[in-house]
């Protein structure tokens, strides 16, 4: 009897091993919250941050640890002993194999939350684009881990606006969103949540918030993740700021959550915010938190210290995994909030603190560009480094209109062509310079940065695409008609915003001015790295 027995076990704990990844539930959002899919009980993130070496941002080589199965499978009792059932992964390699290490986390009711860009393939907050390039990385990556049921969620930007100096940049976080819902939709994948995670400025911490989850369903953020450092050693709710927060956001109509958190400023962290932060005091408004973060480095905010496959627990771990295993919390169910599920906000005025249009920059298309690019008499010559292109674009620039290449997130004024790659973009005016002096051979020269293409094509086909590009001001309107209001427009930040941690052109009349020319230069220099001196006379 007692073998028959030990036989049923067994043959359980192999079924069970064998469904589980394919049985772990996808979380859904419905209203201001996640919900398990398979029983609409609310689903809140007990998160633990898991990369290496992701705050560096003039390195561009990164590990990606869902790669690594060998380290993958050695981190998940640690994992399992801190209640975890959310990591934050900010970099992954979409030419690896990540099957064996996801599949070892769902068999542990582990879910991914994964942004979708890298060191270098990312929204530059000075420079701001939504161009091919971050178009191809953003849909590699949700083509990578789309049929994975513990796929949480896509971040489509952490902290890329980060003070009233660069609100501008988040229309182009805003348009990558959109689109790769889009893109979600039109593969026929299941619906994976794209949010955006943002540092917490006092400035600019409401209107941020509010204008990714303004406007049309199709375009507006899904979640949103604040990088919330306030409280710090034996704080309380009330004096960490954390409930000033909470009635700022208790309006907000998509799931809102702390997407890093864990203040080091005093030392051993004890995490007595766990308990608040799960409590009924927060849960109604806020989805939980993920915790800054796994590994020991430089900046000291590791909960262990690893070195090969062998893991050494810090004090830090002790207490965040009892403060957590400790968590009682209400749940609510997806029926109770079903009826707030598509209600939206109004997209926050211009303001001295925000200048993010509501109309989004338009969604690049690689055959508008290659259509653009086979029909240009006059382009760039092949030998000339990128590095260089500012130097051109600023001397045709300050002569012809560059509005079909530029974008204006202040105002929502976009080229249609503003996506293409920056040789394409340079061609183009030079083209257009070309034509305006009556294709004389002196106005494709440059100096040798310059040579007329033989091959240039007159294909019809390309026509609509072009015509459609060129017959004005692009991008979506984002009008923002909403059935709610803004989460709290009106209030004011009662406590300062704290650093997360050490930081990871204009459409012209008829000539852009000498701003506009620093800021296209600087557009097509700033990933080189170059110093653009641009030409005037």
């Amino acid at each position: 009897m007692v073998n028959l027995v030990s036989v049923v076990c067994s043959a359980l704990v192999l079924a069970a091993n064998l469904a589980g990844a394919a049985d772990l539930p996808e979380i859904e959002v419905i209203g201001n919250k996640f919900f398990f899919s398979n029983n609409g009980s609310q689903f809140l993130m007990r998160g633990i941050a898991y990369q290496q070496n992701t705050a560096n941002e003039t390195d561009t080589t990164f590990k990606d640890p869902l790669a690594d199965a060998d380290s993958c499978k050695r981190d998940i009792k640690y994992f399992t002993d801190s209640n975890t059932n959310v990591l934050r992964v900010y970099a992954v390699n979409t030419t690896l194999d990540h099957d064996e290490c996801m599949n070892a986390l769902a068999d542990a009711g582990i879910y991914i939350i994964a942004d979708l860009s890298q060191p270098s393939e990312s929204i530059n907050r000075d420079s701001p684009e939504w161009n091919l390039d971050l178009y191809k990385r953003y849909t590699d990556v949700i083509d990578m881990f789309s049929n994975y049921s513990n796929v949480l969620g896509f971040f489509a930007g952490n902290e890329v606006t980060n003070n009233k100096s660069n609100t501008d940049a988040s229309a182009f976080v805003k348009a990558a969103i959109r689109d790769m819902k889009s893109y979600i939709s039109e593969k026929k994948y299941r619906k994976i949540p794209v949010g955006y995670s943002s540092n917490d400025d006092g400035d600019i911490r409401v209107a941020i918030a509010d204008y990714f989850a303004c406007g049309d369903e199709d375009e507006r953020a899904d979640f949103f993740g604040i990088n919330n450092y306030e409280w710090c050693g034996d704080s309380s709710f009330e004096a960490s700021g954390y409930e000033a927060a909470t009635k700022q956001y208790q309006n907000l109509t998509i799931p809102v959550f702390f997407s890093e958190y864990g203040c080091n400023e005093v030392t051993p962290r004890k995490f007595t915010e766990v308990g608040t932060l799960f409590s009924d005091k927060m849960t109604d408004v806020w989805s939980g938190g993920i915790v800054y973060m796994y590994f020991q480095e430089e900046n000291k905010y590791g909960l262990v210290s690893v070195k090969g496959l062998s893991v050494s627990t810090l004090s830090d771990f002790g207490y965040y995994s009892s403060e957590i295993n400790k968590i009682s919390p209400s749940y609510a169910k997806a029926s109770s909030a079903s009826q707030a599920a598509h209600s939206t906000l109004s997209c926050p005025a211009s303001a001295s603190t925000w200048k993010a249009a509501s109309s989004l920059p338009p969604t690049p298309d690689k055959d508008t560009c290659d259509c653009v690019a086979s029909t240009l008499e006059c382009v760039v010559a092949d030998d000339v480094a990128s590095k260089n292109y500012g130097d051109l674009f600023g001397f045709v620039c300050d002569k012809i209109d560059c509005s079909d290449i530029t974008a204006n997130a202040e105002n929502g004024t976009y080229g249609g062509f503003s996506y293409c790659s920056d040789k394409d973009k340079l061609s183009y005016i030079l083209n257009s310079y070309y034509n305006e002096n009556g294709k004389e051979k002196s106005a494709c020269d440059f100096s040798g940065s310059a040579s007329i293409n033989k091959s240039a094509s007159s294909d019809k086909s390309c026509s609509s695409k072009i015509s459609k590009a060129t017959s004005g001001s692009s991008g979506s309107s984002g009008s923002g008609s909403s059935s709610g209001s803004g989460s709290s427009s009106s209030s004011k930040s009662t406590s300062s915003s704290k650093s997360s941690k050490s930081s990871d052109g204009h459409i012209s009349q008829k000539r852009v001015s000498r701003t506009e020319l620093f800021a296209i230069a600087g557009i097509v220099t700033a990933f080189a790295g170059g110093v653009s001196f641009i030409l005037f006379e």
